[in-house]
Formats: structure tokens, C-alpha cells, sequence
């Protein structure tokens, strides 16, 4: 059996072992690099969050996260840098596969689009109370690609931002207030008695508002009674609670009056 010479045999191990301890340090640098990375974003977020404070909250969410993906990029070339990757090359490749990527993701990058205008535009803001795509809830943020809403039993829905963007939007929040519109059968009850009544329950409630004046007036007579409209207004934010407590009030006073009658004496 031939054995090399202890002179050839060294050199081979030496360059194999250094060859290894470059690629173990270039590794965990790499690692180092990810690590220092994930840290970062957590500070970017943060820090971008403070400096954009005073900052609308639907623009600073928006302007947080491009922050957040920014820094991931960074780190992610750091890395590919550290292990010997040419991000020329990468770069390169990666425009290669661009045109192709962006065919096939072309809804995606329309919801991207649609995610700007929306921040552009602002047609609701976060905090805003939207019913919109087939859904209803508040805005809890607007994101690079889709939109979160809670909804009134604390369910959380992400909405596409295209399907909000290109569809028909309503904001019930936008204007401050809302006018609760109840239509109320009243039978044989004299109208302008009723009317009243309605009126001084509505004026009297903590949560209606004395302007726009609260309104009752006569929708329609069907054969067998009157249709009155009671309109009061409100805060947007009260709103489902005021409608739940008109239709309870104006119901009991229905009651009263029907009992009130049923005891007159013939």
C-alpha cells in the first residue's frame, strides 16, 4: 500500500480545514446576521412608531411596516453577502423572474396597488365603523395587501384591499353622526297624541342629539292603521345601542297605552 508523504498529506488537510473554518465562521455570521436582523425589525417598529406618532393611525401602521420590511431586506442581502452570494447576480435573477412572478401574481400585486390608494385616498381610516366587500366591522388597520375589521362580536376579518378598493364602500363613521330611522305601526292610535309621545321619549334619551332635532311624521296609512317615521340622531358610535333602546322604549310605551285603553270604563 502506497502512503502518501507526510509533506504532500499536510498541505491537503490544511487547506480542508481551512476551508471549513471559513465556511463555519461565514455560517454563523450568516446566523449572527438573521438574529441581528430579527432584533432590528422589532426596533425599527418600534422606533418608527414613536417618531411617527402624531401621525394619522392609519398612515403610521402603513409607514411602520414598510420600515419593518425594509429592514428585512437589508439583513437578508447582509446575509447572502456573508456567504459568498453575489447579490448582483441574485438581483439579476431575481428581475429575471420578475416579469414571470408578477404574471402570476397579479391579483396579489393589484391588492398592493389597491393598498396604496386606499392610504392615498383615505375613503375610512382606522377607528372607522365600514361595511364594505360583503363585510361590516371597524378598521383595525390597513396593511400592504389586505385590511383587518372587527366586527360588532369581536371576530377579526381580513379583507383583500382590491375587493374593498373596487367595490362599493359605505363609512358610517366618516360623518360623526347617524340618524336612527324606525318605522312604527301604530294601529288606531291617534296620530298626533302618538307623535308627541314618540318625541318626548326620543328628546328625553342621554344619547340623542337636540341637533338635527329628532322628527316623526307620517309614512303611510295601510287599511289597517298608520305607519309613523321616528327619525333621532346620534352619535355614530352609539348608534346600534340608541336604535336597541328607541325600539325598546317606543315599544313599552305601545304597551302602556294599549293597557291605559283596555281599563278605560265603557
Amino acid at each position: 500500500m502506497n502512503i502518501l508523504p507526510v509533506e504532500v498529506v499536510s498541505p491537503v488537510w490544511r487547506n480542508q480545514v481551512d476551508l471549513a473554518f471559513k465556511v463555519g465562521t461565514n455560517l454563523l455570521w450568516a446566523i449572527g446576521i438573521l438574529l441581528i436582523t430579527r432584533l432590528s425589525i422589532n426596533i425599527v417598529g418600534r422606533l418608527a412608531g414613536r417618531a411617527l406618532n402624531r401621525t394619522e393611525a392609519t398612515l403610521r401602521k402603513f409607514l411602520v411596516q414598510a420600515a419593518e420590511f425594509l429592514t428585512l431586506v437589508v439583513g437578508l442581502v447582509a446575509v447572502l453577502n456573508k456567504l459568498g452570494i453575489e447579490t448582483a447576480s441574485v438581483v439579476a435573477v431575481v428581475g429575471a423572474a420578475g416579469l414571470a412572478i408578477g404574471l402570476a401574481l397579479q391579483g396579489t400585486l393589484s391588492h398592493f396597488a389597491a393598498g396604496v390608494m386606499l392610504i392615498s385616498l383615505r375613503p375610512f381610516e382606522v377607528g372607522d365603523y365600514i361595511e364594505g366587500a360583503g363585510v361590516a366591522g371597524v378598521v383595525d388597520g390597513i396593511g400592504i395587501f389586505s385590511t383587518t375589521l372587527v366586527t360588532r362580536d369581536n371576530v377579526m376579518i381580513t379583507v383583500p384591499n382590491g375587493q374593498l378598493f373596487s367595490g362599493t364602500l359605505k363609512n358610517n363613521s366618516a360623518l360623526g353622526t347617524r340618524r336612527v330611522d324606525l318605522e312604527i305601526d301604530i294601529g288606531d292610535r291617534p296620530i298626533e297624541a302618538t307623535i308627541t309621545l314618540f318625541l318626548s321619549l326620543v328628546q328625553s334619551h342621554p344619547l340623542i342629539l337636540d341637533e338635527p332635532r329628532p322628527t316623526c311624521h307620517v309614512l303611510s296609512i295601510p287599511p289597517a292603521g298608520t305607519i309613523l317615521y321616528l327619525r333621532p340622531w346620534c352619535r355614530a358610535e352609539t348608534y346600534d345601542h340608541v336604535r336597541a333602546e328607541v325600539q325598546q322604549l317606543v315599544r313599552e310605551a305601545l304597551k302602556e297605552h294599549t293597557a291605559d285603553k283596555m281599563q278605560e270604563p265603557e
